[in-house]
């Protein structure tokens, strides 16, 4: 009989930290500048997700770019130089043969794709 009181009492006890843990992180996102600091240091991780490389073609018939690149670290591929598709076509207006890229790239529909890039600072 002891033991069914104490584990109904620990069941009891859980459960009541869960909802008041659950009730401070709904508090503290209320709270002002909680949500800034979260966002603010979410946007270095996106910035950082980005791989350098180096425009080595733009192919506009065939809207494609060819970029020798570092590792892609979301695609587990090691820094080469292969060609893209473009998420975007205006992209291949945007840059030219030897410009230093930042960029992403992602796996769409089988294909190798860039799905955002920026001029590398």
């Amino acid at each position: 009989m002891n033991i069914r009181i104490a584990l109904l009492l620990s069941i009891a006890a859980l459960s009541f930290a869960g909802a008041a843990s659950a009730q401070t992180g709904s508090k503290m996102a209320d709270m002002p500048g909680m949500n800034e600091t979260a966002s603010s240091a979410s946007a270095p991780a996106a910035a950082s997700a980005l791989s350098t490389g180096e425009i080595r073609k733009v192919d506009k018939e065939s809207k494609k770019l060819t970029i020798k690149h570092g590792p892609l670290t979301n695609l587990d591929m090691p820094g080469m130089t292969m060609v893209f598709g473009v998420a975007d076509e205006a992209m291949l207006d945007k840059f030219q043969n030897g410009q230093k890229v930042r960029f992403e790239a992602n796996k769409i529909n089988g294909q190798l794709v860039v799905t955002r890039i920026e001029a590398a600072g």
